[in-house]
């Protein structure tokens, strides 16, 4: 079947021909990547000492105005690619000691991803498998992954429609994101590590707290907590940082101490245990993958 004649593997829903037209991710129908190299910044469980073996799609389903990655999602830096030549970056990165693939926005290339992984594990592929989310999916289409994919690590953004459609120009966010999230968990289950601590399957729920929006991520707390109790991990964090100036103030600053603070005594006090929270220091530029002259 060819999902990119009339595309609708997102919410965006455009029913679009990806070969002539353009949707609102402007993906065509060829793979395209900004970068595949071993990353050191994701949660220790994931990147470890020897690294996560990262791959950043070009394009974006979601389109933030705070897109810490803009230069892929909005100015669409990146290489075509063909299948074969994405099973072998897969296996390059395993053959670098890479903990695992690392998916990262990977939405509008899922039948794609389905091929070239299926290729990679013909080939010798052995590590496990992330998939690295804006958290903006439909669950028909994450179906087409169940059995390939070993770890969801999907964003839970926001809770608030208003918060959704002011900064993601989508109101539908939540109802699209908790839904995806289930379909996740059922397919992977509950975390398993290694003996080192690094995971080989499960779902790290991440959520980015946004300066001054401390009353929607206690909602999103809330949920996860109330829906999955400590079966999953969350993952806290407090590196927001602003990369270009918006329209929106609120968003032209970093998270104060104090608001981060306050979020995590919240985990604590609803019963929160499986949650990664960062250090100070991590709102910082040098934190953001260079996308620029990749070679792959």
């Amino acid at each position: 079947m060819n999902y990119f004649k009339k595309c609708n593997l997102c919410p965006r829903n455009c029913n679009i021909n990806r070969e002539t037209e353009y949707g609102f991710c402007h993906a065509k129908s060829k793979l395209k990547i900004a970068r595949a190299a071993l990353h050191f910044f994701e949660e220790p469980c994931i990147s470890g000492t020897k690294g996560s073996g990262a791959i950043f799609f070009t394009y974006c389903n979601l389109k933030c105005i705070f897109c810490q990655n803009y230069e892929i999602s909005a100015n669409f830096i990146g290489k075509e690619i063909t299948i074969d030549k994405f099973s072998d970056i897969c296996l390059n990165l395993q053959k670098q000691g890479a903990n695992n693939i690392n998916l990262v926005t990977p939405t509008h290339y899922i039948p794609l991803i389905k091929e070239g992984l299926t290729l990679a594990k013909s080939k010798g592929l052995k590590i496990p498998i992330i998939y690295n989310t804006s958290g903006y999916e439909k669950v028909s289409s994450l179906k087409l992954l169940d059995g390939l994919i070993d770890i969801y690590l999907p964003d839970l953004k926001y809770y608030s429609k208003d918060l959704s459609l002011k900064y993601s120009f989508c109101k539908d966010y939540f109802l699209y994101a908790k839904k995806a999230i289930f379909e996740m968990y059922r397919q992977v289950g509950k975390p398993i590590f290694d003996k080192n601590g690094i995971i080989k399957k499960g779902i790290i729920v991440r959520h980015l707290v946004l300066p001054n929006n401390i009353e929607d991520s206690k909602k999103i707390l809330s949920y996860l907590y109330n829906t999955y109790g400590n079966n999953i991990y969350i993952s806290l964090m407090n590196q927001y940082t602003p990369m270009r100036k918006v329209k929106y103030n609120e968003l032209n600053k970093t998270l104060t101490k104090n608001q981060y603070y306050e979020l995590i005594d919240y985990a604590c006090g609803l019963g929160i245990e499986n949650c990664f929270v960062q250090e100070e220091g991590t709102q910082k530029k040098s934190f953001i993958p260079d996308f620029k002259n990749q070679v792959f």
